[in-house]
């Protein structure tokens, strides 16, 4: 794991120097190495830097940037290739042959060989740079599941790129110039979904795509080479109930055991949960050695799980460890939050993630997390209520849910107390029942501002693109579970979830890795009908099955928790001057984004005791760290 950085300039300006600096942002990605070097083309200077945290072949030949043989290909690694040493098995029965033990000249040789459909043959999260000095051409590539980001800005005849929007800002020609339309999509669903970043001429490279740069003609590509809703179209599998278990069972040994390939200590998260619970499970059934797991503990008896995953370690039998936080430790990270997620970011668990990896840092360098078992098995409590509603407004003509909604969204927010549950209610439930299909309803219910409020709320609200208006439709063999469970996938955990392990571990040096998010798990079980993941409300029913293969039913089922803190309860308490001190005309009137009245009113309901709004409260303290600390 590493942070990656560089630039592609047509203006020939840009120097080493640029690059050592965007390096520096990127120090706690990378703290043991570095690596700068600029090649010139005809048309272009190439500028590549690297951070390094060695993980694979931990000597010096294996640092980066990292050549062909005859120096015509160039590349720079963020991530893992967990199945490098099969593919160098084969690489090497073709004639290629090797000086270092690291992936990362696996995919130097990989790329001579198969050239970008090298891609295709790869078991990993990543995110690299190849330059191709004989194509004249540079490539960004992206791994399918997004685990690992890609940030690039491109403006004024030059490109630049780095694995967090910080290092962009070490450059003189970055210009930070704020992009309304993701300001909406910020207050929309809480992080702001790829391509889009808070920055105008900056995007993400969208997971499962390359973009392709020709250094002849400067134009650029983005190609697609992985899509999970193609796995969701491909026709059911017609299987009995244990043969699915037999096959998903033997992915995900698969996978869990080659997210353990590491030349430095590795461990598991351990939340109690199901999906850490199998992870650590099948693992150390896997193994001769105790696996390290960690979990954190609370003081508060309702957000604590260190009771129940020590439990589930004790009967597995791993090297448990575990350290309860202390409210003060826990609010210290607070005023972290702006530094560590250069962009506005409004998951809160992000706390307790951040508390975990510093944990684990103490005794490893890399862990596991069971990010993605929801997405994929059905886990969030949200499938059980959206269920229901698709199956209710299903018995609704169109026409009268149309007459319905139009009704109440003419419900005037004036004629209620403002920020009540009730005006926020009526407005959901009113794009609810215009929504012309599953998407729409899951998009209505998913927003932590409606449409109508984000009106009044914002002082230039951009209309947003739905979510869900671009992806390439799901075939009718895909009923509504498994319709969200693809949506979930490609944005909630893409976004928002793996944006935050990735920040979280990585600003301690801790390389994150997911060993539910193997394509090869997600193809499979894709294909599988919706009643072997939510089977009669009962949630992730097939991994239930195979987890209580390893870990008593009695110690697994209790209410879903995993890491998670009592956030709003210290807002209204030892965090409340952050709402006083952030959340004010003076501080609002700074940047002007925010309706002044409707923000003081959304705080002032909060700590009067009012519910319903306390994400809201939330969002809009994160926006405002962001803008202090980096506008």
């Amino acid at each position: 794991m590493c942070g990656i950085t560089g630039f592609c300039d047509f203006n020939k300006t840009l120097t080493a120097k640029d690059i050592s600096n965007a390096n520096q942002a990127l120090a706690h990605r990378g703290p043991d190495g570095e690596g700068v070097e600029i090649y010139e083309t005809k048309n272009a200077l190439i500028g590549f830097g690297h951070k390094r945290l060695s993980i694979i072949d931990l000597s010096e030949a294996a640092k980066q940037p990292m050549h062909s043989a005859d120096g015509n290909v160039s590349l720079i690694l963020n991530g893992e290739i967990y199945n490098y040493s099969e593919i160098k098995i084969q690489l090497t029965k073709l004639g290629h042959s090797f000086k270092t033990k690291s992936d990362t000249e696996v995919i130097v040789k990989a790329y001579e060989q198969w050239g970008v459909k090298m891609v295709d043959y790869f078991i990993g999260m990543f995110a690299f740079v190849i330059l191709d000095k004989r194509k004249n051409t540079l490539y960004f590539f992206r791994d399918r599941a997004g685990v690992k980001p890609f940030y690039y800005y491109e403006k004024n005849n030059c490109i630049l790129f780095a694995s967090e929007l910080k290092a962009l800002h070490a450059y003189p020609n970055f210009k930070k110039e704020i992009q309304e339309k993701s300001v909406s999509l910020y207050f929309t669903y809480g992080y702001i979904p790829a391509p889009y970043t808070i920055f105008k001429h900056t995007q993400k490279v969208l997971p499962g795509h390359y973009l392709k740069i020709n250094l002849e003609t400067k134009q650029s590509e983005e190609i697609k080479y992985y899509d999970v809703i193609n796995s969701y179209n491909k026709p059911k599998i017609s299987i009995r109930e244990e043969e699915a278990m037999e096959e998903v069972e033997k992915l995900m040994i698969s996978s869990f055991n080659y997210r353990m390939v590491s030349d430095v200590p590795a461990g598991v998260f351990l939340s109690g949960g199901y999906d850490s619970s199998a992870v650590a499970a099948i693992l150390q059934s896997q193994s001769q050695q105790k696996i390290k797991t960690f979990t954190i503990g609370f003081e508060d008896e309702n957000y604590n799980e260190a009771t129940s995953a020590k439990k589930i370690a004790a009967h597995i039998g791993t090297d448990h460890h575990e350290y309860f936080c202390t409210v003060k430790e826990s609010q210290e990270i607070l005023p972290q939050l702006a530094e560590i997620f250069d962009e506005p970011f409004g998951d809160s668990s992000a706390i307790p993630t951040i508390l975990v990896s510093r944990f684990a840092k103490k005794n490893v360098t890399v862990a596991l997390s069971a990010d993605g078992g929801d997405e994929i098995f059905a886990g969030y409590n949200r499938y059980s209520q959206l269920a229901t509603i698709s199956a209710y407004l299903k018995n609704i003509p169109r026409l009268a849910r149309s007459f319905s909604g139009s009704v109440l969204n003419s419900v005037s927010s004036h004629s209620m107390p403002l920020n009540s549950n009730n005006i926020r209610a009526i407005s959901r439930l009113s794009e609810v029942f215009t929504a012309k299909n599953d998407y729409g309803i899951y998009e209505a219910l998913n927003r932590h501002f409606t449409q109508k409020q984000l009106k009044s709320f914002l002082q230039n609200p951009i209309a947003v693109p739905g979510l869900y208006d671009e992806f390439q439709p799901l075939n009718k063999e895909n009923d509504f579970i498994n319709t969200v469970l693809a949506l979930d996938y490609k944005t909630y955990m893409a976004d928002d979830i793996l944006v935050k392990v990735d920040k979280a571990t990585m600003s301690c040096g801790l390389e994150g890795r997911e060993p539910f998010l193997d394509h090869r798990l997600i193809d499979f079980v894709a294909r599988l009908p919706s009643e072997m993941k939510y089977n009669a409300g009962n949630k992730k029913y097939l991994l239930k099955q195979i987890t209580h293969k390893y870990v008593p039913q009695n110690l697994l089922d209790r209410p879903k928790s995993g890491f998670s803190i009592p956030i709003f309860e210290w807002l209204k308490g030892d965090l409340k001057e952050y709402l006083l001190e952030y959340i004010t005309e003076e501080e609002l009137a700074k940047h002007g984004y925010i309706n002044i009245k409707e923000a003081i009113k959304i705080r002032d309901g909060f700590l009067a005791g009012k519910s319903g709004n306390e994400i809201q409260v939330w969002l809009i303290l994160m926006f405002q760290l962001w803008w202090r600390r980096w506008m």
